[in-house]
C-alpha cells in the first residue's frame, strides 16, 4: 500500500509531528509513506529523508499558491501513483484533495488537526480557508479524520460533511518519552533552581492561542504568596529577543526573578522531567500534543478546557476556564498542596504516565490510520 501524506508546510507543530510520528514510527513493508510539503522542507523535511521517507518540497511562498507549484503537485502525484492521498491542514486538504482528485486519485482523506477558528485566534486566511474546505468536504475526501472530538464538532457546526469524520487521537512513542532524572538534575543546576523548588512549566510557541499572558498573571499571584517556586516557558519566540513578550513580562512580573525563558527546545523529555508540573493555558487547541508528552515523562498538567485537553488529563491533573488567570493561579496553589504529600504525587505521577499508555500510544494511532486506508482499498 503507498500513501501519499500531502502537507502545507513541516516547520515545528501539531499536524507536522503528528505525521513525522505516522510515518516513520514503524519501518511496515505494508505500508511506503511518501511526503509532499507544498511549502518547504521546515523542520522535520531531512528528518523525514533520514528516516528513509521519499519527501518532496513544491516551494511555494507561504500562504500563497502558485500556477509553477500546482503542476508540480500534479506531476509528482501523476508519478507516485499512490493508493492512498492522505493530506493534513487546511490548505493540504483542500488544494491537496482537489489536485489528487483532478489527477485521477479518489481515495482522499483529509486530516484535521485544529480547533479554535475564532476571530481573534485564527487569521483571515485560515477561516476562509475552513469555510471553502467545508463548502467541497461533501465531494473532495471520502473520509475526514479529526484528531480530538472537539475538532470534529466545531468543524460539523461550520458545514463540513458531518458523515466522513472518523475520530483518532494522536499517538505517541512511549519509549522516547519517558522520564529522566539524570537531565532533571543537569537542568536545574544550570538554571539554579534547587531540588526542593517547585517548577512549572510552559511548552508553547509564541502565539496569541496560547494566551501567555494568562499563565503570567496566573504565576505572579502565585508567586507573591508562594516560595521557592518558578516558572520556565519554552517554545518558538519565547526568549528575550521577542519585545511583545518582553513586555508582558514587565507588566505581570516585574520583580519576579524566578521566571526562566528558554526558547527553542531539542529534547521534550528533558525538560519535561526537570519542571513538577506542565502548564497549558491555551485559549484554544484540538489535541494538545505537549498535553501527553508531559504525562509520558510522569509530569503532571493543569490545563485550560480547550479541544479534548480535559479528556487527555482525566482524573490526574487540573483543568480550569480558559482565559480566567485567578481560576489557573488557584490551581497551581492547589498543586502546591497535591505535591506537599509525597505519596500521593508519587501516584499522581504513576497514574499520568499509565493514562497515556493506555490510551494515546502509536501503535493504537497507526493500527488506526492503517485500518481506514486499508478499508478504502478493499471497497474498490
Amino acid at each position: 500500500m503507498k500513501v501519499l501524506h500531502i502537507i502545507t508546510g513541516l516547520t515545528q507543530g501539531g499536524a507536522e509531528s503528528a505525521l513525522f510520528r505516522l510515518t516513520t514510527y514503524r519501518k511496515d513493508t505494508l505500508v511506503k509513506n511518501v511526503v509532499i510539503s507544498m511549502v518547504d522542507f521546515g523542520v522535520y523535511g531531512n528528518q523525514l529523508e533520514y528516516a528513509g521517507i521519499e519527501t518532496y518540497m513544491l516551494g511555494m511562498p507561504r500562504g500563497r499558491l502558485t500556477l509553477k507549484g500546482i503542476i508540480k503537485l500534479w506531476t509528482l502525484i501523476r508519478k507516485i501513483k499512490p493508493d492512498i492521498v492522505q493530506t493534513w491542514m487546511y490548505h493540504a486538504d483542500l488544494i491537496g484533495g482537489f489536485i489528487s482528485r483532478l489527477a485521477g486519485y479518489s481515495n482522499v482523506l483529509w486530516g484535521i488537526v485544529h480547533f479554535n477558528l475564532d476571530r481573534d485566534v485564527a487569521s483571515r486566511t485560515t477561516r476562509w480557508t475552513a469555510k471553502v474546505c467545508a463548502l467541497v468536504s461533501h465531494f473532495i475526501p471520502k473520509k475526514i479524520i479529526s484528531c480530538s472530538v472537539s475538532a470534529t464538532l466545531v468543524h460539523q457546526k461550520i458545514g463540513y460533511d458531518t458523515t466522513k469524520f472518523l475520530t483518532i487521537p494522536l499517538g505517541y512513542d512511549l519509549s522516547e518519552l519517558k522520564r529522566d532524572d539524570l537531565s532533571r538534575e543537569k537542568l536545574r543546576t544550570i538554571w539554579g533552581i534547587d531540588k526542593n523548588a517547585v517548577v512549572f512549566g510552559c511548552i508553547a510557541r509564541w502565539n496569541p492561542q496560547k494566551d501567555h499572558l494568562n499563565l503570567l498573571k496566573a504565576f505572579d499571584m502565585l508567586s507573591k504568596n508562594s516560595k521557592n517556586v518558578y516558572c520556565i516557558m519554552a517554545g518558538r519566540e519565547i526568549d528575550n529577543n521577542n519585545l511583545d513578550l518582553a513586555e508582558l513580562v514587565k507588566l505581570t512580573n516585574k520583580d519576579n526573578k524566578n521566571l526562566i525563558l528558554i526558547g527553542v527546545i531539542d529534547h521534550i523529555p528533558s525538560l519535561m522531567s526537570a519542571i513538577d508540573v506542565h502548564v497549558l493555558p491555551s485559549l484554544g487547541e484540538a489535541f494538545p500534543n505537549v498535553v501527553p508528552e508531559a504525562m509520558a515523562c510522569e509530569t503532571p498538567c493543569v490545563v485550560t478546557d480547550v479541544g479534548d485537553a480535559a479528556l487527555i488529563v482525566g482524573d490526574t491533573g487540573w483543568v480550569v476556564p480558559p482565559g480566567n488567570s485567578e481560576g489557573l493561579a488557584n490551581a497551581l496553589f492547589e498543586v502546591l498542596l497535591a505535591k506537599s504529600t509525597t505519596r500521593e504525587w508519587e501516584e499522581r505521577r504513576r497514574r499520568s504516565r499509565e493514562r497515556i499508555v493506555d490510551n494515546f500510544s502509536m501503535d493504537r494511532m497507526t493500527d488506526a490510520y492503517f485500518t481506514v486506508w486499508k478499508s478504502l482499498i478493499i471497497k474498490n
